[in-house]
């Protein structure tokens, strides 16, 4: 009997891969089939509101802590890093939707299957989709477009990345919907949220990933 159980603990380890390092990924590919280069220190820092409201871009500043032309190369040429706790950052200058860019810094994310959902700020489709009550997006003129940019980058929503096709689609309601529908007690807390703000989709994607690992 104690073999038995011994070798299913055995075979879990090779199924699901474990992260007790720090892993730089170059690219697409090299995230999905956990090949990577690790480093031994990783500092990720929350940028402040006011960092992102000055020069825009993700929430997430990372560095490797060797030098500052390491730092530039990470920012610059890597895809994604994962921290030693399995915490996973996507390269927002790696990322585009419909042909919109997210800007430098890095995104927070998780892996759902095929799929990697990740938090940034809302461009193109998702704004009026997510934000059309603002009154700040509703200004219009050069002052309002100037107001309701710089409300918006602080604004967060949830996209997905489709790792087969590299295409990037905005999450919303109805498809969070379908991805929670399996699980009805966290459809229905979702829909009972007032807004898609990423607060709420992606803490929800976080449940989902929880209940599926």
């Amino acid at each position: 009997m104690k073999v038995k159980v011994v070798f299913c603990l055995l075979m879990s380890l090779q199924c699901f891969p474990l992260f007790s390092q720090n892993i730089i990924y170059a690219n697409l590919k090299g995230l999905m089939t956990y090949v990577g280069d690790t480093v031994s220190v990783l500092r990720v820092e929350k940028r402040s509101r006011n960092q992102i409201l000055l020069t825009g871009g993700a929430d997430y500043r990372i560095s490797v802590g060797v030098d500052e032309s390491s730092d530039q190369r990470l920012k610059r040429r890597c895809f994604a890093v994962r921290d030693s706790s399995g915490n996973l950052y996507l390269n927002c200058r790696k990322l585009r939707y419909n042909k919109l860019r997210f800007g430098a810094w890095f995104a927070p994310a998780l892996q759902l299957g095929n799929h990697i959902y990740f938090s940034a700020m809302p461009l193109g489709s998702a704004v009026g989709s997510v934000f059309a009550n603002d009154d700040n997006v509703k200004l219009g003129g050069h002052i309002g477009d100037a107001i309701a940019a710089s409300s918006l980058v602080t604004k967060r929503v949830c996209y997905e990345l489709d790792t087969v096709t590299g295409r990037v689609d905005f999450v919303d309601a109805n498809k969070m919907s379908a991805l929670l529908a399996p699980y009805p007690d966290l459809l229905e807390a979702y829909v009972n949220e007032t807004n898609l703000e990423d607060k709420y989709s992606f803490k929800y994607l976080l449940l989902l990933h929880a209940k599926l690992e």
